[in-house]
């Protein structure tokens, strides 16, 4: 192989290499050991054939530069599959600066669990929201919320656990 061709070659295996890292990451963190581990053995092949050809040609700094440069687009693309994917469910904590809004029972005809109450914010009453939606209708609710109250205070959350509640009868 050429010196481009192993420069091409150390830079595709890292993008392949870092990108199902980050997955797998992403996989563990959600919870899917199996899929995970599977995943893993994938990694380490590609990983251990990539090691192999940067030592063997660790003596031109071209290679390391496209292992450097292969890497941060792994890791780029690896996030870009990630949200592609988008895995689990989002929790998004509206607050909105009135009472008097039906933002709630908009939602809620919309398809999502949204649990309300009063609370007292430093210019007034408001009403908050707690709102569980998949990851993937994540951006359609923001939207929507922006649409029905683009003055709300929203704050978005991860959640790892789920326990009663209507949205667990809906998860099984």
């Amino acid at each position: 192989m050429d010196g481009l061709g192993i420069i091409a070659t150390i830079f595709i295996i890292n993008i392949v290499y870092v990108s199902l890292f980050t997955i797998r990451l992403i996989f563990v963190m959600k919870g899917q050991r199996l899929l995970a581990s599977f995943l893993s053995m994938i990694e380490v092949f590609v990983y251990l054939i990539g090691l192999n050809i940067v030592l063997a040609n660790i003596d031109k700094p071209l290679n390391l530069l496209a292992y450097c440069i292969g890497w941060g687009t792994g890791v780029y693309l690896g996030s870009k599959i990630e949200e592609w994917l988008a895995l689990g469910y989002v929790t998004i904590q509206i607050v909105v600066d009135s009472s008097e809004t039906n933002l709630p029972s908009v939602l809620r005809d919309k398809g999502y669990g949204v649990t309300s109450w009063l609370a007292e914010g430093k210019d007034g009453n408001r009403i908050t929201m707690l709102v569980l939606a998949k990851r993937s209708n994540e951006k359609k609710l923001l939207n929507a919320v922006e649409q029905l109250a683009p003055k709300a205070f929203v704050i978005s959350y991860d959640p790892r656990y789920f326990k009663g509640g209507f949205w667990t009868k809906r998860l099984k």
